[in-house]
């Protein structure tokens, strides 16, 4: 078998604009799920259990539909209940709905795992309310977390293959228009693969040098 790589070459800007689409795309919304997923965090804490209910309700059926339906969901089914959304907005809205749920029970486990003096202590000091989640306890818990939030993008990249359907033009979508017209799956696919890997090879890069400053961090403060 022959490889046509001088199809790849020659359409290598289609595949950098998608690799870009991917990357603003989960970007953007992961950066949209946290803060969403900090305001839930008080919520999802809150002694008025009406509160709390509800939204541990929210994130549970977050976290049990496909992203895939929710793709339909958004961009097919809510136009026949009269909201009609483009494209670009229903798949950022669709990622930032999806992965909220997660952020929310990832910050939600890493308080739970916090010594519960800190918080204590801190409360003896006058913070209560937003000011004690945003200068206390959101900065360990984002020490704490944070290799599991940087699986939970390398998630979200893969799972914004899916908007393809809705012909968003991010990688995936274009690695297919390039198979479809020149006839060279094996080819384009895998220059996708490589393209997903390197993105993600770098997540986890980034995730390794944030858990030696996070240990550096702690043994300066013991």
């Amino acid at each position: 078998m022959t490889l046509r790589m001088d199809v790849i070459w020659h359409n290598a800007p289609e595949f950098l604009s998608g690799l870009a689409n991917t990357i603003w795309l989960c970007g953007v919304s992961m950066l949209l799920s946290l803060v969403l997923g900090a305001l839930f965090l008080g919520v999802l804490t809150s002694r008025r259990r009406q509160l709390r209910v509800a939204a541990q309700t929210f994130v549970d059926a977050g976290r049990c539909v496909p992203f895939l339906l929710l793709t339909y969901i958004v961009y097919f089914a809510l136009p026949a209940v009269g909201i009609v959304l483009d494209k670009w907005t229903a798949a950022l809205g669709t990622l930032v709905l999806y992965n909220t749920a997660y952020m929310a029970e990832i910050l939600r486990a890493g308080w739970l795992s916090l010594p519960s003096g800190q918080t204590q202590s801190a409360r003896a000091f006058g913070y209560s309310g937003f000011l004690l989640l945003r200068r206390i306890i959101l900065p360990q818990i984002l020490i704490a977390v944070g290799p599991v939030i940087g699986n939970q993008l390398i998630q979200l990249i893969k799972d914004s293959a899916f908007l393809s359907i809705i012909t968003i033009p991010e990688l995936t979508f274009v690695a297919n228009e390039v198979q479809s017209y020149y006839f060279i799956p094996f080819e384009s696919f895998l220059v996708a693969t490589l393209m997903y890997w390197l993105l993600c090879s770098g997540i986890e890069w980034l995730v390794r040098r944030g858990e030696k400053w996070a240990s550096l961090v702690r043994r300066n403060h013991a």
